[in-house]
């Protein structure tokens, strides 16, 4: 193989993985921490769909490590800037979201991250509040935790979220 096949399977990856990190933010992502069976699955069928899209008929050990090495070094850098630019961080990454304050549900909000009420409501009850009226402050996170702050907003907890959400950003 010549250089120039690798170069394929660098670009080929690199342009993969934008493309699928975009396509994930425009068509939906609540949390990656609690996947469901449908979304897991949905992860194995496009990382399968796009495997030749990134080698082509390259099986060869040097490919894949060219690939897997393209793959490591886009991350790196996206992170990087992740890091560095804000804007560009809340655009991928989307912001947090109020849920309650003082008290009273955000119905818009709920509804924004396609949270029922019952889903709050368990969630708040898993920090050790039992009621939503106690609730000072609960925010759902950019990486799809809850934060709860209750007691005059001098008690926060941070839990996981144990509901199964598909796959879909809405900040």
């Amino acid at each position: 193989m010549n250089m120039q096949t690798y170069l394929t399977i660098a670009l080929s990856s690199i342009t993969v993985y934008l493309f699928i990190v975009f396509a994930i933010r425009i068509f939906g992502k609540n949390e990656l921490s609690q996947l469901s069976i449908i979304d897991l699955v949905f992860i194995l069928l496009i990382s399968n769909s796009v495997q030749s899209a990134m080698i082509g008929n390259n099986q060869t050990m040097l490919g894949g490590l060219v690939a897997a090495t393209s793959l490591f070094t886009i991350n790196w850098l996206l992170r990087t800037l992740l890091f560095k630019d804000k804007k560009f961080n809340q655009f991928i990454q989307g912001t947090a979201l109020m849920l309650v304050y003082q008290g009273k549900v955000i119905k818009k909000h709920l509804d924004q991250a396609k949270i029922s009420l019952e889903e709050l409501e368990a969630a708040i009850r898993e920090h050790g509040v039992d009621d939503i009226s106690h609730v000072d402050l609960a925010v759902l996170e950019v990486d799809g935790n809850i934060s709860v702050l209750s007691h005059n907003f001098t008690r926060k907890t941070v839990k996981k979220r144990r509901v199964q959400k598909s796959l879909s950003f809405t900040n």
